[in-house]
């Protein structure tokens, strides 16, 4: 059985019913409870009382209203309430000065009606875990662990990450757009937070668009909006993520996945400093400050056939390769005591002791999914922790060059349990830890796309 939900509390507001029924169905698989309510009125009890991880909140109530001003004048009383309160806008009118206005004003992200389940869930999800990253430092109380820059989530005093932390500071503060190189799972979207963080847009938007979990088809309209009529769905405008993040940041995580024929496209924008939304006559100026990122090997990414030269000319005025963690092991026990006393912390448990072998096994692992998996390693343990020290085998490591002699090879039986769920759950799983949870590898191994195996790690609560 797949996980349940990972978030405990979630309050929609709309007054429109069909709305709450459609979003408390889906919002359960994300949340233990999801409260509706028809108007903020009657929401101001619940948040009170429950503190809620997300509020959905409706940007037009009066009948016919279509300017938002109802919805932004609750947005900006709830977070007058808690600062810290995480709010998604939902609005049926999604024009850019709706949205802008909504992020500007403290909105965490927004939504379109009608709205994509997949994209509704992702926004919710990644609204609910800031929630929840702010509420574990409130209740840490101690200064994080040491870094070279204060108040960085980025870990590691290390040589190779001391280089990453100063091309970062001094990066940061300019407007130049930065390309982050790396393998799956060095961090390249912390570095991408960090380069926001302390830049000149820090109190403006940053807006992440993941390249690899968005449908080839709906990247046009994702990245560059759309107006009412552009295509057979277009029932309404849409601002894209361009437009959205007009005076902040636009970070563009796996950019090698944009497919050539939106790479002029995205050109024009960063030279030319406009958009045109899909199906409209005219640009938009925009103010943004582009970060990209890649896991792309450099051979590929310079290859003509594959990624355009002047494109990437125009992405990396400022180019960080963040290290492999088997490249910076010396950083490894300071991830380990971070993370075990970060999840000990969010489930509840007592900090648990590593054993001297258990340790050791840890420092002496190549990591071949850097610390995206020493961070699954380290979290299943502490969710299986007993009383008694961790040891090895409680971390379930896997090497990335199995050494299997040739006599050992037999054919694979057939599973006991043949139900489809379980056993494609099972190859996921064994698929993702194979290869040190980097996602195009595995998805190659299963035959799968990108987004098609995100679409089933989500569905499978992996």
């Amino acid at each position: 059985m797949g996980r349940g939900p990972e978030f405990d509390y979630c309050v929609v507001i709309d007054d429109d019913d069909d709305i709450l029924m459609a979003s408390r169905l889906l919002l359960r698989r994300l949340f233990v409870d999801v409260a509706t309510v028809r108007s903020p009125d009657e929401a101001l009890s619940l948040i009170e009382t429950r503190k809620p991880d997300v509020v959905l909140l409706d940007a037009n109530f009066a009948r016919g209203a279509t300017d938002a001003a109802e919805g932004l004048a609750w947005l900006e009383k709830l977070l007058g309430m808690d600062p810290e309160m995480v709010v998604v806008m939902i609005t049926a009118h999604a024009g850019v000065q709706v949205a802008v206005a909504a992020m500007k004003r403290g909105a965490t992200d927004f939504v379109s009606k009608p709205w994509s389940n997949e994209k509704l869930l992702a926004a919710v999800r990644t609204a609910a875990s800031l929630r929840r990253s702010r509420q574990a430092a409130v209740a840490g109380g101690a200064a994080p662990a040491p870094t070279i820059v204060a108040g960085s989530a980025l870990l590691g005093a290390s040589p190779a990450m001391a280089r990453v932390h100063s091309l970062i500071a001094r990066a940061a503060p300019t407007d130049a757009n930065v390309l982050v190189l790396g393998e799956n799972g060095t961090g390249k979207e912390l570095v991408a937070r960090e380069l926001h963080r302390q830049s000149l847009r820090a109190n403006d938007v940053m807006l992440t668009v993941d390249l690899g979990a968005v449908s080839e088809d709906l990247i046009d309209s994702e990245l560059f909006g759309h107006v009412k009529g552009a295509f057979t769905d277009a029932r309404t405008d849409r601002v894209g993520r361009i437009q959205a993040a007009d005076g902040g940041t636009l970070f563009l995580d796996e950019i090698g996945n944009l497919p050539l024929r939106l790479q002029p496209k995205l050109l024009t924008v960063l030279e030319q400093r406009q958009v045109t939304p899909v199906g409209a006559n005219r640009p938009v100026p925009v103010n943004i400050r582009v970060i990209a990122a890649t896991n792309l090997p450099p051979e590929k990414l310079r290859d003509e056939s594959h990624f355009r030269q002047d494109l990437l000319f125009r992405l990396n005025t400022v180019e960080i390769d963040l290290p492999p963690l088997r490249e910076r092991l010396e950083d490894v026990p300071e991830l380990i005591d971070h993370y075990l006393d970060h999840y000990a912390r969010r489930y509840g448990r007592p900090h648990p002791q590593l054993s001297a072998a258990a340790r050791a096994a840890l420092l002496g692992h190549d990591w071949p999914g850097n610390v995206r998996a020493l961070r699954h390693a380290l979290e299943r343990a502490v969710i299986l922790a007993r009383d008694a020290p961790l040891e090895p085998e409680d971390f379930a490591l896997v090497s990335s060059m199995p050494r299997i002699a040739p006599s050992a090879v037999v054919a694979p039986r057939a599973p006991d349990d043949l139900n489809l769920e379980r056993v494609e759950r099972r190859l996921v799983e064994e698929a993702l830890r194979k290869h040190g949870y980097n996602i195009s590898l595995a998805a190659h191994e299963l035959g799968l796309s990108r987004a098609a195996l995100y679409r089933r790690m989500e569905k499978h609560g992996l």
